[in-house]
């Protein structure tokens, strides 16, 4: 059996989204310096809509950070900010038929990426946010996983 799917070795070895946006609404970075992998995250927002309109990711790590980068900008691009902040780490790794579980971290990179960008768009803008952007102080962004 094969340690990563297709599916990852397609999102590592042509990454969707990546690049810098210089026009960002919002922006997130995490990292995790145990492993060395740092994820930023960039979302450019349509003010009416709340629709994630572009994101680009840069990512420096092991292909499989870089392949939950990849798929967590695809699976958020076009969806309103609401939907965008469900993602979890979970459907990232499942949208990507799998990680090794040494590998799992990289997914929750990836969702903590998404939520950080979405933080700093509400805080540019002033946007109140509720419970579903609270740090519960683990660095994970929320609550219950």
């Amino acid at each position: 059996m094969a340690l990563y799917s297709e599916k990852v070795m397609d999102h590592f070895l042509h990454p969707r989204n990546v690049g810098k946006m210089e026009d960002a609404d919002g922006v997130g970075e995490v990292g995790n310096a145990k492993c060395g992998d740092i994820m930023r995250m960039y979302i450019k927002v349509d003010p009416e809509t709340q629709i994630i309109t572009d994101v680009k990711f840069n990512t420096f790590g092991c292909g499989s950070a870089i392949a939950t980068s990849s798929m967590a900008t695809e699976m958020i691009k076009g969806k309103p900010i609401a939907q965008a902040l469900e993602l979890s780490n979970r459907a990232v790794v499942e949208a990507l038929d799998g990680l090794p579980a040494q590998k799992i971290h990289c997914s929750v990179l990836a969702e903590q990426a998404v939520r950080t960008a979405i933080r700093d768009y509400f805080d540019r803008k002033g946007i109140p946010y509720g419970k579903e952007l609270e740090d519960c102080g683990e660095g994970c962004g929320h609550c219950g996983d």
